[in-house]
């Protein structure tokens, strides 16, 4: 063990020799992985233990009386014992005993269950999933108890040997999907999970350079639960405050817990203005793009639209150079310190909403119907689907700078088609829309009341539909 473990090459590999009952002991852990109070606690009854009273049975005597300790388990094989110490347990050699008693007395450097930043909302919990996964597992039973939630463990990564939950209600998820997802997850083989969710994620899609998501993510518990009684199966993994959603269709990714947080009228309204601001990020650009330079399209009332002075530069490297841009922000706000945050959003304003415009860089229309883009962006529920929107709208802007009104046309098509073909587990990703089903459509349409919501998604399978 001590071999295996490389207890004299690395300092935090704790090694102790042991003599308890007459009997040559030795524990093995991880130093800031165990709980110091129980392990003294549990030392302290194995020194007065007498070696009568391990006899005649020693493993069974401390597993069932001298060890009192709710989570102890046992290993015959010493390379499967050094994997399980290298994940926080303790290991507990006697002589005389041919099977190791592991000890499940770890803890991890954890944060606080705080409200995660990207799914906030005005009312409701405050609390959300962190890093450690039996906090994420406990903070979804919190709000599933049901006899039929199953949290399935398995291990992924050969070296990394990270630690994975599939969670789903066993008496709702299809049984096929629950199989289909352990297997593509047995079958990973790679070294580590160095980015946790989205390592998995690129495994399992099987949509390489696809940029819209086929898996929703969340930190928000309520969320998670609401998704397990539809249907849906959690992906749960260590070292990740992030949970996996699968199946997600492309409605999926537009829903927000805000919306279930207010009045189904109001509720109604919010996600029609979200649904707005979505596609205004992706089109409005574009089409105002195609107008300037085709103003006999507009009619006489609207021929105000189009830049009042063009510019030192033409009108799509502004586009561009004003996409990057903002781009180029976001990645520095990211990388900004809170304390600097609010100096970056006025040189941000200063350079780009003044500077820029005054020196002949920028048209002010170009800033304006950039920033309706840049909001819709922002309001989009999933931080994945702004991200291929950015990309949408500058391929669409690409496809009229090209070809004009035929690219816009022929680049509106195309992003329909692809989205059609799109599938999210071998479902369409955009179902109810394509293929169309009125009733599933109809509670994407609107916040339907909780009440009258009594559905489960028909392309989920559920075993009880109706409930």
């Amino acid at each position: 063990m001590r071999k295996r473990l490389g207890v004299d090459e690395s300092f935090d590999m704790v090694h102790l020799d042991l003599v308890y009952a007459g009997r040559g002991m030795s524990l093995f852990f991880i130093d800031g992985f165990v709980k110091d109070d129980i392990l003294h606690y549990l030392m302290k009854l194995l020194s007065r233990l007498e070696p009568e009273q391990l006899d005649p049975d020693p493993l069974d005597k401390l597993l069932k009386t001298h060890l009192p300790y709710v989570e102890l388990g046992q290993e015959k094989d010493m390379n499967q014992a050094a994997n399980l110490v290298l994940g926080g347990p303790t290991a507990l050699l006697v002589e005389g005993v041919d099977e190791i008693i592991i000890i499940d007395a770890r803890t991890y450097p954890v944060r606080g269950p705080q409200e995660p930043d990207l799914e906030r909302v005005v009312r409701g919990s405050r609390d959300g999933f962190v890093e450690t996964i039996i906090f994420n597992t406990a903070l979804t039973r919190r709000r599933v108890r049901d006899r039929s939630l199953r949290m399935e463990y398995l291990q992924v990564g050969r070296r990394s040997l990270t630690d994975v939950c599939i969670c789903y209600i066993k008496d709702i998820a299809d049984t096929d999907r629950v199989d289909h997802l352990k297997s593509v997850l047995q079958e990973i083989d790679t070294d580590a999970l160095p980015m946790a969710e989205k390592t998995i994620e690129e495994y399992i899609s099987g949509q390489h350079w696809n940029p819209y998501p086929v898996i929703r993510y969340t930190e928000r518990p309520d969320t998670a639960a609401a998704h397990l009684y539809e249907g849906h199966i959690l992906v749960i993994i260590d070292g990740s405050p992030s949970v996996m959603i699968t199946p997600a269709t492309f409605w999926h990714h537009m829903q927000h817990a805000e919306e279930y947080r207010q009045k189904p009228l109001v509720g109604a309204y919010l996600r029609w203005v979200r649904y707005f601001a979505f596609f205004a990020s992706i089109f409005v650009l574009p089409l105002y793009f195609l107008f300037s330079k085709n103003p006999d399209l507009l009619p006489e009332s609207l021929s105000y639209i189009g830049p009042t002075e063009a510019g030192t530069i033409p009108l799509l490297v502004q586009f561009l150079f004003a996409e990057i841009g903002i781009d180029m922000l976001r990645m520095a706000a990211i990388h900004t310190p809170s304390s600097l945050g609010t100096a970056l959003g006025l040189v941000a304003a200063i350079l780009i909403g003044q500077v820029a415009v005054e020196v002949g860089l920028f048209s002010s229309e170009v800033v304006l119907y950039l920033a309706l883009a840049a909001v819709g962006t922002f309001a989009t529920p999933s931080y994945e689907v702004g991200l291929a929107d950015r990309l949408s709208r500058l391929a669409l802007l690409l496809a009229v700078g090209l070809f004009g009104l035929k690219g816009y046309v022929i680049g509106i098509t195309f992003w329909l088609i692809y989205l059609t073909r799109m599938q999210t587990f071998k479902t369409p990703y955009l179902w109810p829309f394509m293929p169309f089903s009125w009733k599933p459509l109809r509670d994407v349409l609107l916040r339907s009341p909780i009440p009258l919501k009594n559905r489960r998604p028909a392309f989920l399978h559920p075993k009880d539909p109706d409930r």
